[in-house]
């Protein structure tokens, strides 16, 4: 997810968002901006007024440790490798669609895509365009 500015709201709306598509996680590894963990306190106060009326007690760890975030960088190293060559974009909408398409490109090379079971990478991408 993309988005133009990097603050709390962005930062919220990105981890409800994560949350809601996936399983409550117990830590949670970010860079060390403040925007990550200051939604993330947010969540977990949310989650403890939640406690306070009677639901499952559930706080998320938040981790700002550099060497635990190197996998994650490490997977974002072939898109800046492709996109370091342009020398940046003027339009954030160019942006955001170039490099979901990289990202949709890259996806479907590695085989995460759902329906990737022995087939290639062209033929998942004619299936996500039909």
């Amino acid at each position: 997810m993309l988005s133009e500015k990097r603050d709390k709201a962005s930062a919220t709306d990105f981890h409800i968002k994560a949350i809601g598509s996936n399983d409550m996680p117990e830590k949670v590894t970010t860079d060390t901006s403040r925007s990550n963990v200051a939604a993330l306190n947010l969540i977990n106060s949310q989650l403890m007024k939640l406690f306070l009326f009677g639901c499952v007690f559930m706080n998320i760890h938040v981790r700002q440790i550099k060497y635990l975030n190197n996998i994650v960088e490490q997977d974002h190293r072939g898109i800046k490798k492709i996109t370091k060559p342009m020398m940046g974009f003027k339009a954030f909408h160019s942006a955001e669609a170039t490099l979901s398409g990289i990202e949709l490109c890259r996806i479907l090379k590695k085989g995460q895509h759902i329906k990737s079971e022995n087939s290639h990478a062209l033929e998942q991408f004619y299936a996500l365009a039909a």
